[in-house]
């Protein structure tokens, strides 16, 4: 008989599984913590050179199509968190699920996004140093280092509050993705419920901290190798400042969606 039970597990049961790992998450041993953080950070790297190389080479793409292209080939890269194991801070902003049933204290919260944040960071510089040091920008004879200059050239354009709000809405998906994978019952369910919402905010050019760590770099970086016109407003300060509101949006977004389930859910139940 085919086994008829369904391929994710019911909301409820997500917000139990997601409590009980982020609890786990938070009393990591620092030193783990910060190996699966620079991970991650790679990881998410990779996503990156993957989205900016399909971008460097849709040029003759409606706009629409580039950028959901772009999207999906970006999802390898949450993916490969997901997958294969890692610490990503804009997933872990999900603690707020403990913090509000009195699972987790704030200072173990505040431990756990404050070194992840810090290894994704670490993690994400190095492997846009390789990258560089692996000629890659000049793939596509300089296509690449365009794409990635163009990319982080719009993203450090935007407002502070533009940033914050395009963090927000950035991090609902992401947390959203990393939320139904929880649940899905298989590799082939999670890949499956990962990559739409995480092509969705990459094709909508929402703010993510992390991919920012890599895109932000790179942009910089490749124009610092080919010697490519820097656009105004593109520096390493500007990129600092990205950083620092999407990281806030960020928290807002995917520390909402952590509350509002509890609130949903746990609460409901008398679990917190």
């Amino acid at each position: 008989m085919a086994d008829a039970s369904p391929a994710i597990a019911p909301p409820e049961d997500i917000a139990s599984a997601i409590s009980d790992t982020c609890v786990e998450k938070a009393a990591l041993p620092a030193g783990r913590m910060i190996g699966l953080g620079m991970l991650a950070g790679a990881y998410i790297g990779f996503g990156s050179l993957v989205a900016v190389l399909i971008g460097a080479g849709a040029g003759d793409l409606p706009y629409g199509l580039t950028q959901i292209a772009v999207g999906i080939g970006f999802a390898l890269g949450l993916i490969l968190v997901l997958l294969a194991g890692a610490e990503l801070f804009t997933g872990n902003t999900l603690m707020t699920l403990p913090l509000a049933q009195r699972r987790i204290g704030a200072g173990q919260l505040l431990r756990a996004w404050s070194l992840v944040w810090i290894a994704n960071l670490v993690g994400a510089l190095l492997l846009v140093l390789l990258a560089i040091g692996a000629g890659l920008h000049l793939a596509g004879e300089g296509a690449f280092a365009i794409s990635a200059i163009e990319l982080a050239a719009d993203k450090t354009s935007k407002s502070a509050g533009s940033i914050v709000a395009s963090g927000i809405l950035a991090n609902v998906l992401v947390c959203l993705a990393v939320w139904m994978a929880a649940g899905a019952k298989s590799a082939v369910d999670k890949v499956a419920v990962i990559v739409p919402p995480v092509a969705a905010f990459v094709a909508l050019g929402l703010e993510h901290s992390i991919a920012n760590m890599s895109l932000l770099p790179l942009g910089l970086m490749a124009q610092a190798a080919t010697g490519a016109e820097l656009p105004a407003g593109l520096s390493w300060g500007a990129a600092g400042a990205n950083l620092l509101w999407s990281t806030l949006g960020n928290i807002i977004g995917g520390g909402g969606i952590g509350l509002a389930y509890w609130a949903i859910y746990l609460r409901k139940e008398g679990k917190d």
